[in-house]
């Protein structure tokens, strides 16, 4: 599939279960990232397993890693360091155009910008 919108590819091989909670792909998917400036003009994040898409989340807000809570991973070691994450929800306005479509593989940088 092409990717319309502004987005961040994250692929979140290393951290994906087949049985993932919604909460748990989220959470996988919102932290704990390198990213650089452009970040802020991302309006959608895709998590991305194997190439295909798994959920679309608008994004409301970039912060430091660390600062917003999580439930289901240990993101401790992170406060205070140069890593980022961000604050959102599932994008249920486009979800279904990207959702179960593939993007390719990426390589090496679980990071890609689309369309920014």
């Amino acid at each position: 599939v092409t990717v319309h919108h502004k987005a961040v590819l994250i692929t979140i091989n290393r951290l994906y279960r087949s049985a993932m909670s919604a909460e748990e792909l989220y959470e996988a998917t919102r932290g704990i990232w390198v990213v650089g400036p452009r970040r802020e003009q991302a309006e959608y994040a895709l998590a991305v397993y194997q190439g295909i898409v798994r959920e679309v989340y608008k994004i409301e807000q970039w912060l430091p890693a660390g600062t917003l809570p999580y439930h289901t991973r240990d993101a401790s070691q992170f406060k205070a360091t140069d890593r980022w994450e961000f604050k959102g929800m599932v994008a249920t306005a486009i979800r279904d155009e990207y959702v179960g479509f593939s993007v390719g593989k990426g390589g090496q940088n679980p990071i890609r910008y689309v369309n920014i």
